[in-house]
């Protein structure tokens, strides 16, 4: 999983010193006796393991830039049973190299109604094999031509003009630093052959349990599995750590990543609730499952990967343990889904029932629904929560209309109230996707999503514009009209006003499906209407103009409040107008101007 340096930095140094140090001063006789600089020995595994932190970093945001949108669509369309959003999940992971990114996608697509809790589970399943695919990488041990990608990523990244190069530059840097960093740490770790109480340490590592709970904790407090299991294979590839200890370790740290899971889904809606416990109980039980057979795990480790031949001792276990890691943590999480892929509907009905649906809170007035943090990871992810949104905020601003319609045909003052009221809940929805969106603003973007956030941006306020017209002015006139008791005096007149008003409706359930939607042709008739809004408008004006000599004092106050109601649904048009441009093709939006 990718992670800021920022957030993890004070625990990598909590959980790297206390490895060091209770190495440092475990076991008998002073330190000195083993020759060991633990000044350099620190500075080769800090600055190591940050460096590999922040390759996978630089890594994940080439990948999740490059690939935009297509692995969004990829995972949506071809999850149509467990099998294939397993490997769905399996790829995408692979490609974005973060499993987190994947749960976030899964999530809010279970939220959008796109995808069921138990399709869900399946693209879970996978995304622990895709994540595996980092340990493979690593066991190569490239570190001594790592300095090469990260020359030319460096180069591609900060020469190129245009955006794809970067991306791709990016991969490939971070790809270097990732192994740069195993070499540091690798390096790092090499006085340490011959440190009597740190061999102890590692010893005791083969007991599963211990193992398995220190790999635990550590995924738990750098929050980055990928970081336990790098470890694992850098001391390995030094003769440190025995395969049993490192196939312990890699268990723990896929029951540390849930750790991740759980904090990203406090506070968050059900459904991201219930997709962590979904991953949290799929881990656990496959460790659990695994613990009697572990010596089985390792012989088919062996078994399947490159023997070295002709070394023997340190020497041997250095060669070949690393790819025996790996090897066992793929076998691992492969194995774990094709035995529970058959249980996913199970896992599902489970997470249900551990984890019930909340009851709306009473005291609040309305809610984000769509507005998850942890997809600000993945910006075209967190765009899609943020239209969402903006949808919903639609929705209401539309309802407002038509009851804004249904009061003045039933009277209804009370009803009035109601519709001036709703304006809040679009007030609030707004603030939290303007300060949502302005959070997407400081992350890397592409060109694409930066049009895409500022176009959001405006439908948004434009959204809540329409919205404080409804409250502030239409709601007064129409109290004012109802008050007066006045009448529409010809058929003529009422089917002018019913017409503009019916198509500026029609213009605000057109940008709620523009925006909601990213539908261009919804927000071309938008455009369209212009006509009959026109039209509409310059008859009301033209015939009521000619009659302005009228000496009735209730004739030119209704005619004086019909053409105020009539010039307040022009203006909620230009709105509608606005967002609909916002959601088209700069050279359309240009030509419909």
């Amino acid at each position: 999983m990718t992670i800021t340096a920022s957030r993890t930095l004070p625990y990598l140094m909590l959980a790297v010193g206390f490895v060091v140090f209770s190495a440092a001063f475990a076991g008998q006789g002073p330190a000195e006796a083993y020759d060991v600089d633990w000044l350099q020995l620190g500075m080769g595994l800090f600055g190591g393991l940050a460096l590999f932190l922040g390759g996978l970093d630089v890594l994940s945001e080439g990948l999740k830039m490059a690939a935009g949108n297509t692995l969004r669509t990829v995972l949506k369309k071809l999850t149509v049973n467990r099998f294939m959003g397993a490997t769905t999940g399996a790829f995408v992971t692979a490609v974005l190299n973060s499993s987190s990114v994947t749960t976030v996608l899964v999530v809010g697509f279970v939220t959008a109604g796109v995808m069921t809790l138990a399709q869900s589970v399946g693209v879970i399943m996978g995304a622990n094999i895709g994540s595996t695919m980092t340990a493979q990488l690593l066991a190569f041990n490239l570190s001594a031509y790592s300095l090469i990608p990260v020359a030319i990523g460096f180069f591609m990244t900060f020469a190129s003009k245009s955006d794809r190069p970067k991306y791709f530059g990016m991969m490939i840097m971070g790809l270097g630093l990732v192994f740069y960093g195993m070499g540091l740490m690798s390096e790092g770790m090499k006085p340490l052959r011959s440190y009597e109480p740190f061999l102890d340490i590692l010893a005791s590592m083969e007991n599963p349990l211990l193992g398995i709970l220190a790999g635990a904790v550590f995924t738990g407090l750098v929050q980055s599995s990928a970081a336990t299991v790098g470890i694992a294979i850098a001391m390995a590839s030094e003769g440190l750590l025995a395969l049993p200890a490192g196939i312990a370790l890699a268990l723990g740290a896929n029951i540390g990543t849930c750790v991740t899971a759980l904090l990203a889904a406090l506070g968050k809606p059900t459904e991201a609730v219930r997709a962590a416990a979904v991953h949290i109980l799929f881990n656990i039980a496959g460790v659990v499952i695994w613990l009697p057979f572990l010596t089985y795990l390792a012989e088919i480790a062996m078994d399947i990967s490159p023997v070295a031949t002709g070394l023997e001792g340190r020497a041997k276990l250095a060669a070949e343990v690393p790819r025996q890691i790996a090897n066992a943590n793929t076998m691992f999480n492969v194995i774990n889904t094709l035995l529970f892929i058959g249980f996913t509907t199970w896992f599902a009905r489970l997470a249900e029932r551990l984890v019930p649906e909340r009851a709306p809170a009473k005291d609040v007035i309305i809610e984000p629904e769509f507005l998850d943090e942890a997809a600000l990871e993945a910006p075209s992810i967190a765009l899609e929560n943020a239209r969402r949104e903006i949808e919903r905020a639609g929705i209401i601003t539309l309802e407002m209309m038509e009851a804004l319609r249904d009061a003045h045909q039933k009277k209804n003052k009370q009803q009035l109230d109601e519709v001036a009221r709703r304006d809040d809940e679009v007030d609030i929805l707004e603030s939290a996707v303007m300060a949502y969106l302005g959070q997407i603003r400081q992350r890397m973007l592409t060109e694409d999503e930066g049009a895409t956030q500022q176009a959001l941006v405006g439908a948004m306020m434009n959204i809540e514009s329409v919205a404080d017209v409804i409250e502030t002015d239409m709601v007064g006139l129409v109290k004012a009209y109802l008050e007066g008791e006045y009448e529409v005096s010809t058929e003529e007149t009422r089917e002018m006003v019913q017409g503009l008003f019916e198509a500026v409706r029609r213009s605000i359930e057109l940008v709620v499906k523009a925006v909601g939607q990213s539908d261009q042709r919804a927000a071309q008739e938008v455009l369209l209407l212009k006509d009959d809004v026109r039209d509409y408008a310059d008859r009301f004006f033209e015939r009521h103009a000619r009659r302005l000599h009228v000496d009735d004092p209730k004739y030119l106050q209704r005619v004086r409040l019909m053409m105020t109601f009539i010039e307040q649904l022009r203006h909620m048009y230009t709105l509608t107008k606005r967002i609909a441009k916002t959601q088209l093709p700069p050279e359309v939006a240009r030509e419909e101007a």
